[in-house]
């Protein structure tokens, strides 16, 4: 019997479908980031804004014992100082509410030192405040520190200062809006003011702040979308230095370890050695912050005026931050009138003025794209194509069972490239462990490798290269490949 040309394209298209809907989408593999840290990964980048009494004395810590009425700035602007870290190109703003001094910069009623106690505005300002709105204007995320150690309150060391900590936290977790991160460090007891006291104190770090309590029952009800950073990890860890770099290799994925000596890994009581790479087949998704001051110090020292660094250094810092799956955190610090330096606002705005002229123009979008295989031949939904639509999610796979694959961009004719960016759709895990990068000159040379690459990993070339035909090859241990982009770039320098 012959079946009629419309049926049989009927056919045809029903086993087409068919076929596509019997294409099972690959299983996570490892541990997985939650929807906060996702959101956390979106960012890239974001800045720390040191400013206290500290900066008035010229210090970089306070030692709880400065007078309130020299926190006076004589030109404060908040909307200054976002409008420069959007300029480049950061997304967050987390504002030291607090820091060891414990100088409170919002009106609190958890103790007298406090803003409400200076004279700026009359002692009727609120700092956080300001911050929060003009993040909240100029569309940047906001987020907090406050310092658990404090070197001014006479109950430190006891349970009420316990107390009083949580009350704090509370206060900004309900004040000031959603929050991105709460930010904590590991610096805890030392000597300070205490009220007077002039001395030492010591607390347990392990059993002090009660963090699980702390973290459990006030952030994630109060503030659930804040990602809670600290030395140790929660939901983001700490790289383990403040050079703005994590290693090479970069695992998101986490086993926490204590210190040598301990038992417990809190802030201040973790093993650091794995921190700047994380750990392939982690435990946890855990993934990395790398922090650095644009200045020499976190808080403002006119000395430092000719130190801020340069554009090109920002660049290499996201190049090794970002550019290795984890965030940059970049630490800004207003001067005595309560702005950033023209030097730093310079130096950021051009950062980000390289920053948008490198990645405006993607050479990959230019290519033919071919790949070694294609998932269930399903180019739908694993093709090629969604290795160039700026989509973090939708992703180019390989068949279960392919622990290698690889795709090639051509062109008719050649480009001129210095800069690869990649990423894996890191809702199914982190799956690569090494990227090979070929170019064709009459037979297949490498000119670059990579071990890891999750959320992000950008291959800076040594020299640009000028091809028609690129190779770049993956390897994993997951079942299949999940890559969602890969993108070409030819750097700017300005």
């Amino acid at each position: 019997m012959r079946i009629p040309h419309s049926a049989l394209s009927i056919l045809i298209l029903f086993l087409a479908l068919g076929v596509h809907a019997q294409v099972k989408s690959p299983a996570p593999y490892g541990a997985l980031p939650s929807t906060r840290q996702l959101a956390w990964h979106e960012l890239d980048m974001y800045v720390l804004v040191h400013f206290t009494p500290t900066t008035f004395e010229n210090k970089e810590w306070g030692y709880g014992d400065a007078d309130p009425k020299i926190f006076n700035p004589t030109d404060f602007s908040a909307e200054q100082i976002v409008s420069a870290a959007k300029a480049g190109g950061f997304r967050g703003l987390i504002f030291v509410s607090k820091h060891h001094d414990g100088f409170c910069l919002w009106p609190t009623a958890t103790t007298p030192y406090n803003i409400s106690k200076s004279p700026w505005k009359d002692g009727k300002g609120d700092m956080v405040g300001e911050f929060a709105k003009a993040c909240k204007v100029q569309g940047l995320k906001f987020g907090v520190y406050c310092s658990p150690w404090d070197r001014n309150n006479p109950a430190y060391g006891t349970y009420e200062y316990v107390k009083t900590y949580r009350a704090q936290l509370k206060e900004l977790y309900t004040r000031y809006g959603p929050l991105f991160m709460s930010w904590h460090d590991g610096a805890n007891g030392g000597d300070g003011y205490y009220g007077g006291k002039r001395e030492t104190r010591s607390i347990d770090r392990s059993t002090y702040y009660g963090w699980d309590t702390t973290w459990n029952q006030l952030t994630r009800k109060l503030q659930p979308g804040a990602n809670i950073f600290s030395d140790a990890g929660w939901d983001v860890r700490w790289v383990g230095n403040e050079d703005g770099a994590a290693e090479g290799e970069s695992w998101a994925t986490f086993s926490p370890k204590p210190a040598v000596g301990g038992t417990k890994v809190g802030p201040g009581m973790v093993d650091y050695s794995e921190s700047p790479t994380g750990t392939r087949n982690g435990k946890y998704w855990m993934p990395a912050e790398c922090d650095v001051a644009l200045r020499p110090g976190w808080f403002y020292h006119p000395d430092q005026d000719d130190k801020v660094k340069t554009p090109e250094k920002l660049f290499d810092l996201y190049l090794r931050s970002v550019g290795r799956g984890g965030c940059l955190d970049l630490g800004l610090s207003p001067d005595k009138r309560g702005r950033l330096h023209d030097n730093d606002f310079s130096s950021l705005k051009a950062f980000g003025n390289i920053l948008k002229n490198t990645f405006s123009f993607d050479l990959a979008a230019t290519a033919i794209v071919k790949a070694s295989e294609v998932r269930g031949k399903n180019e739908k939904d694993y093709g090629t194509g969604k290795l160039k639509d700026r989509d973090r999610y939708s992703y180019w796979a390989t068949n279960d069972g392919m622990s290698e694959g690889s795709v090639t961009f051509e062109w008719n004719t050649a480009v001129d490239l210095d800069l690869i960016r990649m990423r894996e759709n890191i809702k199914l895990g982190q799956r690569v462990k090494k990227v090979t990068v070929s170019t064709w000159d009459g037979a297949w040379k490498e000119v670059a490798s990579a071990t890891s690459v999750g959320a992000c990993r950008l291959i800076a070339l040594d020299h640009p290269l000028r091809t028609t035909c690129l190779r770049i090859a993956f390897a994993t241990d997951a079942p299949c490949l999940a890559v969602s982009e890969v993108g070409l770039f030819k750097r700017s320098s300005k």
